[in-house]
């Protein structure tokens, strides 16, 4: 595996990562690979959307309510008929398509910073 380049403190600060509580989750059936359209609840940052590969790993049940992990201050990606408003992140399998997802390890207030 290759390790990226070294960034700065400064490149580090400017990433906007939050926890949010998943609110709804719903097949999104135009998209090229498997993927869940997200609604994500970030507190005072408020509801945000997401498109997520996660389907190998997760059904849609069992993420209704759960904590993640996502940066919210990328510009919105279009992606088919949807515009994905955050980055939810987890970490790759091996075989590059399952998807475990970063969340804290305590229930934690939603829109709380990583920093």
């Amino acid at each position: 595996m290759t390790v990226k380049p070294d960034i700065t403190w400064a490149d580090f600060e400017k990433i906007d990562i939050r926890c949010g509580t998943i609110l709804s989750v719903n097949d999104f059936e135009k998209a090229r690979n498997p993927s869940y359209q997200l609604e994500i609840d970030f507190g005072d940052l408020g509801i945000r959307k997401s498109s997520a590969q996660i389907t190998s790993l997760y059904q849609k049940e069992e993420l209704i309510g759960k904590q993640i992990l996502a940066v919210v201050n990328f510009p919105k990606k279009q992606i088919a008929n949807f515009f994905s408003e955050c980055l939810v992140l987890g970490l790759y399998g091996e075989d590059k398509q399952d998807v475990t997802l970063l969340a804290p390890s305590l229930p934690t207030k939603n829109g709380m910073q990583v920093g």
